[in-house]
C-alpha cells in the first residue's frame, strides 16, 4: 500500500495561505493535515471555522483534520459540514472515545485518534477495530517545528502488533518532527501516513520537499 504524505498548514505561510495550499495541489502530497487547537488543551490557538472553510474552498486534496480541543464531541457536526474527511481527536480529550468514534463515523467522516508522547498506544487496543487512523504524536501537541521524540519508533512497532492481531484496517499517521532522516525508518516501524510541517514550508522548495519524501517512504 502506497505510503502517504500530509503537509502540516500549521507551517504555511498565514500571509499567503492560498499560494501555499496551491503548492499542495499541485504536489505528490496526498492529504492536507489541518491542526484545530483551542488554547486549553494545548497552550496554543490555531485556525478557525471560517479558515478551515476557507481552505476547504481551495484545497483539491484529503482534508485531514486534527482536534487538539477539549470537549471535542460538541463540533463533531460542524467539522463534517466544513469538508473534513478525516476527524480525529484526542484519546486525552475524550470521556467516551467509542461514542465519539461513532459519532464522527456517523457524519460521513473516518474517525481517527491522536495519542500524546506519553501516552501508551496499549490504551487503543480495545477500540482499535472502530478506529481508521491513529495519530502518534511525534513531538509535544501545540507547536510546530519541535525536535522529533526517539521513541516513537517502538511506540509506531507496537502500535502495528495491536493492529495485525486484531486484524484491523487502522492507518498509523506520524505527526511531528518528520523530515527526510527519519521518513522511512518510521514508514518500516509501520507508519502509513507522514505529517510533515516545518521540514515542507520552511524548505527553499517546498514542492521538491514533498516529491524527495514521497518517494523515500515508497522506496
Amino acid at each position: 500500500m502506497e505510503k502517504l504524505i500530509a503537509p502540516s498548514i500549521l507551517a504555511a505561510d498565514f500571509a499567503n495561505l492560498q499560494r501555499d495550499i496551491e503548492m499542495v495541489n499541485q504536489s505528490d502530497a496526498d492529504w492536507f493535515h489541518i491542526d484545530i487547537m483551542d488554547g486549553v488543551f494545548v497552550p496554543n490557538i490555531s485556525f478557525g471555522m471560517p479558515v478551515l472553510e476557507a481552505i476547504n474552498r481551495h484545497a483539491g486534496k484529503v482534508i485531514d483534520v486534527h482536534l487538539m480541543i477539549v470537549d471535542p464531541d460538541r463540533y463533531i457536526k460542524t467539522f463534517a459540514n466544513l469538508g473534513a474527511d478525516v476527524l480525529t481527536v484526542h484519546y486525552e480529550a475524550c470521556t467516551h472515545l467509542h461514542r465519539t468514534l461513532q459519532a464522527i463515523k456517523a457524519e460521513g467522516m473516518r474517525a481517527g485518534v491522536a495519542i500524546n508522547p506519553h501516552t501508551n498506544v496499549s490504551l487503543l487496543e480495545d477500540v482499535i477495530n472502530d478506529i481508521d487512523l491513529v495519530c502518534i504524536m511525534s513531538v509535544n501537541p501545540g507547536f510546530g517545528g519541535q525536535s522529533f521524540i526517539e521513541n516513537t519508533y517502538k511506540k509506531t512497532r507496537q502500535l502495528k502488533e495491536i493492529i495485525l492481531d486484531n486484524n484491523a484496517s487502522t492507518q498509523i499517521e506520524i505527526d511531528g518532527g518528520v523530515n527526510s532522516q527519519n521518513a522511512k525508518k518510521l514508514v518500516d516501524a509501520g507508519a502509513d501516513v507522514l505529517v510533515a510541517g516545518s521540514f515542507v514550508f520552511k524548505s527553499q522548495n517546498p514542492k521538491e520537499t514533498v516529491t524527495e519524501l514521497k518517494q523515500i517512504v515508497n522506496s
